[in-house]
């Protein structure tokens, strides 16, 4: 572990927070009076994400990378199904929802979940960039991507809530057209690039 080590960590969690962010500002829109506990709850849902997939990452490629290469195709399909689908679901509540209503304030469990699964799958594929790390550099190199996507997460809550006040009647169908977009970029991204 050296410098680039740190800096190379510190660069991959700003690249694989970006989708995070960008979920993050998309639930702050959705929830303009969000409480400071559950911005914490968030982001620090993505952090976990963020860490553990780069972990599973990296023990695939050194115990079952022959399974994991069947899967990874998958994962770009994966990410735009789930993202499509919670976004999609923002959307429909926007415009049943009377106006002015925060028809989304509930952002539960099972939805953070997906949204978690949905932004953190790439980072999988970080693991094959660390195979040749041992144990404990991989998971300090996880940790720091975990901390970074935190702190990128918490901002993104915080301009999401900015946005959400002056936008209060239409930040729901704002965030769903976001996490559909995020979606398709995932998807673009992983099957074209």
């Amino acid at each position: 572990m050296n410098i680039m080590f740190f800096i190379n960590s510190i660069l991959f969690g700003f690249g694989l927070a970006m989708d995070a962010f960008s979920v993050s500002v998309a639930n702050g829109l959705a929830e303009p009076q969000m409480k400071r506990k559950k911005a914490v709850t968030i982001a620090g849902a993505f952090a976990a994400f963020q860490f553990v997939m780069p972990m599973i990452g990296w023990a695939a490629v050194h115990w079952v990378v022959h399974y994991f290469r069947k899967v990874e195709p998958a994962i770009p399909y994966i990410a735009l199904i789930l993202l499509c689908y919670i976004g999609g679901k923002m959307i429909i509540e926007s415009i049943k929802g009377k106006e002015g209503e925060n028809v989304s304030a509930k952002l539960g469990a099972g939805t953070l979940f997906v949204q978690g699964i949905a932004t953190s799958i790439d980072a999988l594929s970080v693991g094959f960039t660390t195979q040749k790390y041992d144990v404990m550099s991989a998971l300090i190199s996880s940790l720091i991507i975990g901390a970074v996507t935190y702190g990128v997460c918490r901002a993104g809550i915080e301009i999401g809530k900015v946005f959400g006040d002056k936008f209060s009647g239409k930040a729901t169908l704002l965030g769903g057209i976001i996490l559909i977009g995020i979606g398709i970029e995932i998807f673009v991204k992983g099957v074209f690039f």
